[in-house]
Order: structure tokens, then sequence, then C-alpha cells
């Protein structure tokens, strides 16, 4: 495996942009003005001013704390109970408009307090994007819905374009990086969804860089293959904090390509493999350029 010293970031990670953005900043605007929570600024996303000026967002639901304590995330935890958003599904099937997008991407913190998980919430964002546009796609990116079988039936049954649920990590490494998880559970998870309904499309993710080893990173792509699982995403981790699970290795470019090809070779029908990878990233223009091919070959 190529690395690079967990010292120092290498320069394929070091991110240029340009600050001054006026689609930069309309997007913040729509995004502030409708009061939406992204996991573009609560994950720290690196890609957030590229995916912003193109007016890309993935928008997060359900409040901004987490019910789970994951190594690797930045988003706030503690107890998020008694906190209620009746009106957010129309806050964000308006910022769908504003912002003109033709594939929306939806996640949530985890909600352990909540019977259904917060189910009926991303069931609600879907029908009133909907009842703006059918012709917009939508992709959830859920949470493991622990002993919650009946919020992902709710999701299941509003039936999205692609049901996303990251693996986030191999198994070894999920007692440290995942407590409050479990590996197998999260691969039922999207072998329920493919087994309810083989029409949606299932996409999970993984992060490079926590101390797996190669042969665990073709382990996890059989797991997924054997569930069923359409789409892969495949990035480096990125240490958001001093807190946080620290970076034992930074992937080079060269291995990401490497691993896209297996996952190809394996049977996923869209991969994406790379440093800046995430769930969402580049994820309208990949699922529009996947459904064009697929009509050109129907």
């Amino acid at each position: 495996m190529s690395i690079c010293s967990k010292q120092q970031k290498p320069e394929w990670l070091k991110i240029r942009v340009n600050t001054n953005c006026s689609s930069y900043d309309e997007t913040a605007a729509i995004v502030k003005n409708n009061n939406i929570n992204t996991i573009c600024f609560e994950g720290a996303c690196p890609n957030v001013r590229e995916c912003w000026k193109k007016k890309h967002a993935a928008f997060m639901i359900l409040g901004n704390v987490c019910t789970r304590s994951c190594a690797f995330c930045n988003v706030s935890r503690g107890d998020p109970r008694g906190v209620t958003y009746a009106d957010e599904p129309l806050r964000v099937a308006n910022a769908v408009k504003k912002m003109g997008l033709r594939h929306v991407v939806i996640t949530s913190v985890t909600r352990d307090d909540l019977a259904d998980g917060g189910a009926k919430q991303f069931a609600e964002c879907v029908k009133l994007i909907r009842a703006y546009d059918l012709s917009i796609t939508v992709e959830l990116l859920v949470p493991d819905f622990t002993k919650k079988s009946q919020g992902l039936k709710t999701i299941i049954d509003a039936k999205p374009d692609v049901f996303n649920h990251n693996m986030e990590t191999v198994r070894s490494l999920y007692k440290k990086i995942k407590p409050g998880s479990k590996y197998d559970h999260r691969l039922e998870v999207l072998q329920q969804v493919k087994t309810i309904d083989k029409q949606i499309f299932t996409k999970s993710g993984i992060m490079l860089g926590l101390g797996e080893k190669e042969h665990e990173i073709s382990e996890i792509m059989d797991d997924l293959r054997a569930a069923n699982v359409d789409f892969l995403t495949i990035g480096q981790y990125l240490q958001p904090t001093s807190t946080h699970a620290p970076v034992v290795s930074y992937i080079h470019p060269k291995q990401f390509s490497y691993y896209g090809d297996i996952a190809r070779n394996k049977g996923f029908k869209m991969v994406s493999s790379s440093p800046f990878t995430r769930s969402s990233y580049h994820a309208a223009d990949s699922f529009m350029e996947f459904k064009k091919s697929i009509e050109q070959t129907s």
C-alpha cells in the first residue's frame, strides 16, 4: 500500500480554491435563509467550496446533534430530544427549488431517541420534493435504524432513487471507529432494501487511512457485493480535530485508482475512488451520467 507519513499532509490533499465566488455565496445564502443544516459544514467536508460553487449541497435533517459517538465524525454529539422540525421538509424542498437541483442528497444525524429513527422526516422530504418536480432524483444517506425495522420500511416505501448507507470502515476497526454500530447489521440494512425493492439503487462508502489492511478492503467490497450493493465510494479519512481518531496513513491517488478498478471488476455499477471522494461528492453528476448510460443501452 502506497502511503505517506501521518505527520505531514501530502501535496495531493492540499486544496487551493478561490474564496471569492458569487455562486458559493448564493448557495450559502439559500442554506442560511431556509435554516438548513448541511453535512458539508457539520462534517467538515474538504469539498464544500467546490460543491457550493456548483450550487450542490448535501442537506442534513433532524438537527445537528447526533446520538452516536463515532471516532471519525465531526458532527456534534449529545442529547437532541425535545427538538422538533415540523416544517423542515418544506424548507428543504424550497432550497431544492432555489438551487435548481436535479439530484438531491439528504442525510441526517443518527436519532436513536426517535421511535422510527427519523424515517418519517426523510419520507416527507421525498414527498415534497417530488410534489415540486417528479423528475428530480433523490438520494437518501441514512443511519442504520438499529431496532427500528419499521423506520427502514418507511424509507423503502418512500422509494428514493438511491438508498445510501455507509459502511465507513472494515470489520476489524468497528469497535474502535464506530462504537454503537455493528458491521453485520449495516450490511443487513443494505441487503434488506434490495430484498424488498429491487428497483432502488443501493450505495455505500468506506474511508481509507484508519489502519485497514489491503485484504480487508477487498473483503468489505465482497461483503457489499454479496448484499447486492450497486454503487461504492472510497475516500481518504481526514482527522477533523485532535480529539478524533488519528490518520494512520495517507493513501496515494494511484492506490485509489487501483482500488476503484478492483471495485469495478467485482461488479459495482458505479464507483468513485479518490482522496477527496465523499458520499455526496459529485453524486449528482455521477448518477445523471449513470442514468444516461442505462437509457442508451436500454
